[in-house]
């Protein structure tokens, strides 16, 4: 019994790896998006059309009521922007924007971190060609 119910915990950890996403208990959902519309993203956006100015990253968050989260904006292996959050309940959503410029095309990321620098999830996604 013990390994049936083993292997869909092994499968569900392999297709979210496979999403380029580093999980967290933390981190119930975490997207680009061309917006936000009553808290929840408008759509999901993954690759970045190279035509479009500007990107936002949306995270829920869970169990982190009381706790400052950070978004780092990431490109070419360099911090481009940080975003700061004080966390204000037991499920929290938060999202942060980023102006790209168009010779800004490739792989951009954004890790979420905690107030201690513990990094609870990095998400990728390529703008551009």
């Amino acid at each position: 019994m013990a390994r049936i119910l083993l292997l869909p915990c092994m499968l569900a950890l392999s297709l979210a790896i496979g999403t380029g996403a580093a999980l967290a208990d933390n981190v119930a959902r975490a997207q680009f998006t061309s917006g936000i519309s009553d808290r929840e993203p408008a759509d999901k956006l993954d690759p970045i059309p190279g035509d479009r100015g500007e990107i936002t990253f949306f995270t829920e968050l869970r169990g982190l009521d009381g706790r400052t989260v950070t978004h780092r904006w990431v490109y070419g292996g360099e911090t481009q922007a940080e975003v700061s959050f004080n966390v204000g309940g037991p499920r929290w959503r938060v999202w942060s924007s980023k102006q790209l410029l168009p010779d800004w095309h490739g792989e951009w990321a954004v890790e979420v971190i905690d107030e201690d620098g513990s990094v609870l999830g990095s998400w990728k996604v390529r703008y551009g060609d």
